[in-house]
């Protein structure tokens, strides 16, 4: 618990643009080495400077001692609309920690590893869109991603080490990526299309790989164009088109078209993909197969749900089977309280017993 408390303080004290001096001053330290050492793990944290320090920083005990929270300690770069507000994004950001901390928790409880990727890219701002692509092409072989990458994606980046949580999301979010120490997560709206679905997975796998070098901005709400920010979401953008359309596989698809109507080529090619048509298109433009003189003869209209008339398909399982084998052995070890769970995950604890049973589970509590 010491060693939560002492990150989350010095956590707390950075975001409020205090130095170790200032905020000793007014926890009432000697100096600032006392402060130093609580940081440091070297000297436990009392009960009464903890009190202090909530209240001079503003913050709720739990804070610092809630280990089901994710507290100055993970960093979001989240997928949205430009309409999502920051009050939207602040507030879903809190309840996907909560998940992403509960995660860490019980699998520090139950003797899982810490998880940390050990692979990245060898990529950089500076690097051009094509190298983008041609790392992309080169992780489908290398991970034997097959002829249809997205079949295979989700299961490459759990085998990472990574969490993939499927969640309900406003409309104006389609995911994220989150990094936190001892584990990495992706969130996908499971509300979305397929298509984008796998868009979004490829995406955000990018930067997770490239984090370090590039780090992605909080929200690619509406990034401006000329920036460095703009310049690493076209480089991610690249990449995922070509980790899901490899050439090797889409070349002899664009040669054997023949006379095929581009619309009606354009869907059935992205739905055997599982890609949408729209980022099939732009993945031909920018292998140089589409002239602009062609795309100008394409009606995006045309290509909305690849063509087919709008229909309820199913939906990924809430949260995924990880989470959810996770939590059921929590609950049923006694690591975790039935209320507590269903507080977590915002649900009832009727619905909490639902979303077992849709995961083939059985409940681990009476009702």
């Amino acid at each position: 618990m010491n060693d939560l408390i002492r990150r989350r303080l010095k956590a707390a004290r950075e975001k409020a643009g205090l130095t170790q001096a200032e905020l000793s001053s007014k926890l009432g330290f000697k100096d600032r080495q006392t402060l130093a050492a609580i940081e440091a793990g070297q000297r436990k944290i009392s009960a009464e400077e903890l009190l202090r320090a909530v209240q001079v920083l503003g913050l709720d005990l739990e804070y610092f001692t809630d280990s089901f929270r994710l507290a100055g300690e993970g960093r979001f770069s989240w997928r949205a609309h430009k309409d999502a507000s920051p009050n939207l994004l602040h507030a879903f950001e809190e309840k996907a920690g909560r998940w992403i901390a509960t995660w860490r928790r019980l699998g520090e409880l139950q003797g899982a590893k810490p998880s940390a990727l050990q692979s990245a890219l060898a990529l950089s701002e500076r690097s051009s869109f094509e190298e983008a692509r041609a790392v992309a092409e080169s992780l489908v072989e290398e991970w034997k991603l097959g002829d249809v990458p997205a079949t295979m994606i989700e299961a490459a980046i759990r085998k990472l080490g990574t969490l993939v949580l499927y969640v309900d999301a406003p409309p104006s979010i389609s995911g994220a990526a989150c990094q936190v120490p001892g584990t990495n997560a992706v969130l996908i709206n499971r509300k979305e299309p397929e298509g984008r679905r796998h868009y979004d997975l490829a995406h955000e796998l990018f930067h997770l790989l490239t984090w370090e070098q590039m780090p992605p901005e909080h929200a690619e709400t509406d990034t401006p164009r000329g920036t460095k920010a703009k310049r690493i979401e076209q480089l991610a953008d690249n990449f995922a088109a070509a980790l899901l359309m490899p050439e090797r596989v889409l070349l002899p698809r664009w040669q054997a078209r023949g006379e095929q109507e581009i619309h009606r080529w354009l869907n059935s090619t992205a739905s055997d993909f599982l890609v949408t048509a729209k980022a099939l298109k732009w993945r031909l433009t920018n292998l140089g197969w589409l002239a602009k003189s062609d795309l100008l003869k394409i009606n995006d209209v045309k290509l909305t749900a690849n063509g087919r008339p709008r229909e309820q398909q199913p939906l990924p399982r809430l949260f995924g089977a990880d989470f959810v084998q996770r939590l059921h052995i929590a609950l049923a070890k006694g690591q975790l309280s039935v209320r507590r769970a269903a507080e977590i995950l915002d649900l009832t604890i009727e619905a909490l017993a639902d979303l077992f049973r849709e995961h083939k589970l059985s409940v681990p509590f009476d009702l």
